[in-house]
């Protein structure tokens, strides 16, 4: 079964020949991006493997299906990226991880609040200069803060327990309330009323119509002036251009994305010797109270290793008939 792994990356390919495999899966890893370009390298491979900015539009979907594709093996447990009709219509198979590693996400989130809130950036590059004032470095204390948390599946549950291990007041937002996250003695309520109560919010939701710019500047006019929004879920969740006129007059505080609606192009490469083309992140790096990192949430080794081994199983399990984590349209 040729499988080619787009997008991949040392830290994939180590993952993935790591993992117990069936012999008949033939792994080859491809670093570039998917898209309608590098769609015909995927000819011949029964089995395409595909991360969150990998394009699989209907152009796409149809070209690898052309090229002898029947499976499209997910790496992600999104998958808002994926043209579920077209690969219907294809007769192509589409499989996903659906949980890995909660806690490298909900830890990844945790640890932007914890440097934004500290100072922590601002602080390291200050005494790798020599400078060793501590102005403008003054946090707070999480403990007896409100924190609000969108979305509580797995991940939005295990941000929510750590933040209630801080000593937080815990508010919540879902269509689907979490019998372990009302334990903690969260508070359900209506999202307006999460954003204008909580000094920290934090996205963990997926991405759907209705969630698509779920914060923007009339939402982002509802939080606490100097609140803090942390997004590792989806970077469409939030209007972007929106978040400049927020910082810029103090509404929101403190910003930490792992995720960026136009990261599709820029994220996973090397980029340093290029002068960045796209304004509004170019914007959004220049304040001192924002930081961003590139969608590296879930990088640890065990969401890693857990990734792979589900990835491998889905396709051992597709082979033989008996598919699991189908993802239908």
């Amino acid at each position: 079964m040729r499988t080619l792994v787009f997008s991949a990356q040392p830290y994939d390919r180590e993952s993935f020949l790591a993992a117990p495999r069936d012999a008949a899966i033939d792994l080859h890893f491809q670093p570039a991006r998917l898209t309608a370009e590098t769609a015909p390298l995927a000819a011949g491979h029964e089995v395409v493997c595909a991360f969150i900015n990998d394009d699989l539009g209907a152009e796409v979907l149809s070209r690898l299906a052309a090229g002898g594709t029947r499976l499209i093996a997910l790496r992600s447990a999104g998958y808002n990226h994926v043209d579920l009709p077209a690969a219907q219509r294809l007769g192509l198979a589409v499989v996903r991880v659906p949980a890995y590693s909660p806690h490298a996400v909900a830890e990844h989130a945790v640890a932007l609040i914890m440097a934004l809130n500290r100072h922590l950036h601002r602080a390291s590059n200050r005494t790798r200069d020599g400078d060793f004032t501590l102005h403008g470095l003054t946090g707070f204390d999480l403990v007896g803060k409100t924190v609000g948390v969108v979305g509580t599946g797995q991940i939005g549950a295990t941000f929510a327990r750590i933040m209630h291990g801080f000593g937080c007041t815990l508010l919540a937002h879902d269509p689907y309330p979490n019998e372990a996250v009302l334990a903690l003695g969260a508070r359900y309520l209506p999202l307006d009323d999460v954003l204008s109560q909580a000094q920290i919010i934090s996205l963990h939701c997926p991405l759907t119509p209705t969630s698509h710019h779920l914060i923007n500047a009339a939402s982002l006019a509802r939080l606490q002036p100097g609140a803090m929004l942390i997004n590792t879920g989806r970077g469409a969740l939030v209007d972007t251009p929106a978040l400049i006129d927020a910082l810029k007059s103090g509404q929101l505080g403190y910003l930490g994305l792992d995720v960026y609606e136009e990261e599709a192009q820029l994220f996973f490469e090397d980029r340093s010797d290029l002068p960045l083309q796209d304004d509004v992140l170019a914007r959004l790096l220049t304040f001192p109270n924002v930081i961003i990192t590139a969608h590296q949430a879930f990088l640890t080794r065990e969401a890693l290793a857990a990734i792979a081994s589900t990835t491998l199983a889905n396709i051992s399990d597709w082979v033989r008939g008996t598919p699991q984590n189908l993802v239908e349209a």
